[in-house]
């Protein structure tokens, strides 16, 4: 004979029974095993206390994890639902959608009941323990729920420093210090500088802020930077400055004399070159410099001018380059014609090497142009 003893009150064949009709039975349990799963409602058809019991081997919408209460009529007052039978060890979602506004209490058996208040929503779960089944709250508890007794911080590494900590009851901590750069700061303690009076060369590196002004017009032909620096200077007067490969290298390759409110923007790189580009006061322009206006010349030249721009017109001259030059010193020499590669001309090193080697340069590429930069004394002229 089949048993319902189970907590769907699902039919429990026994051997040999039911042959050849067993499948009826077991697709019936399955279907409650997916019933269970879901959604079902039950009704309080009275202003009273109802029982509602699972059904052994039939649907009914007791048997639901969801489980949602109505009633055909207003409650007056906590009417309670009896889960049954008292030998089911389940859980349910239970929903109070009861109209009256009153709370409704689920028991099970003589054992402790849960309340839920109109409109609301809570986990239960009997413990099918008979006659003194009880009914239990299974809502999860909220995390984080306690009390705080103190709190303090720590700068740890970041270079940065706290007081007024711990606090017990009411109080106010303090922050101080300098993030580092390597902890996503700036490593400033202010984003705006002591004004800095201009000078052949300007010293940044114990600038305190990232923006300053620049005061005076003495001509500035060098920056000091640690590497990877960056700062925005804005000029107080016409302020020049001199154009080199090295230390100030103006976008463009030109010198050029700032005018009071114009921006600059300067930084030095991973090459431990000091970049400068420059945003004009007016905003209409931002100067790139460009190339040096050109010299045409058919003749040797004696000397070569650092920062000009000569084109040969013709072969079979020397252009000669500065004599003592300094670091950054440079000179853009062109073949004009396309003639070079049959009628060549010379660059004299005048004293200094180039590339390295103690030999003057002979020009013999057509139309080619290159920029020749003075490194030091032993590479000379970098080309």
């Amino acid at each position: 004979m089949a048993t319902y003893v189970n907590n769907l009150r699902l039919k429990e064949i026994t051997t040999g029974d039911e042959d050849g009709t067993w499948g009826t039975s077991t697709n019936t349990n399955l279907e409650l095993i997916t019933d269970a799963l879901g959604y079902g409602t039950k009704q309080f058809a009275a202003d009273s206390n109802e029982t509602f019991t699972i059904p052994d081997a039939t649907a009914d919408g007791a048997r639901a994890l969801y489980l949602k209460f109505t009633s055909a009529v207003s409650l007056t007052g906590t009417r309670t639902a009896t889960l049954g039978p008292n030998t089911v060890s389940k859980m349910w979602m239970i929903e109070n959608a009861t109209t009256g506004g009153q709370s409704i209490a689920i028991k099970q058996g003589s054992g402790a009941e849960v309340t839920i208040g109109t409109g609301e929503k809570v986990f239960v779960y009997t413990d099918g323990a008979g006659t003194g089944a009880a009914v239990f709250n299974a809502n999860p508890t909220e995390a984080g729920a306690g009390t705080v007794s103190s709190v303090n911080v720590s700068g740890g590494s970041t270079g940065l420093s706290y007081s007024g900590g711990p606090i017990t009851s009411s109080g106010t901590i303090t922050m101080a210090g300098t993030l580092a750069v390597a902890n996503g700061g700036t490593g400033l303690t202010s984003l705006v500088n002591a004004d800095i009076a201009s000078a052949t060369t300007v010293d940044l590196t114990s600038a305190t802020g990232n923006v300053a002004v620049i005061t005076g017009t003495t001509t500035t032909t060098a920056f000091t930077m640690t590497k990877g620096q960056q700062m925005v200077l804005i000029a107080a007067a016409a302020w020049p400055m001199t154009f080199n490969a090295t230390t100030c290298n103006i976008n463009g390759g030109a010198s050029y004399t700032c005018a009071a409110g114009d921006r600059i923007y300067i930084t030095k790189d991973d090459d431990d070159v000091i970049r400068v580009s420059v945003t004009k006061q007016d905003g209409t322009s931002v100067v790139t410099g460009g190339q040096p206006d050109p010299t045409l010349t058919g003749v040797s030249m004696p000397t070569i001018t650092s920062g000009q721009f000569i084109v040969a017109t013709a072969g079979s001259i020397t252009l000669t380059l500065p004599a003592g030059p300094s670091a950054g010193d440079f000179v853009i020499v062109k073949d004009g014609t396309g003639a070079a590669a049959t009628t060549s001309f010379s660059v004299a090193r005048n004293g200094s090497n180039i590339a390295s080697s103690a030999t003057d340069l002979t020009f013999d590429k057509n139309f080619a142009e290159i920029t020749m930069t003075y490194i030091n004394g032993s590479i000379g002229w970098s080309v």
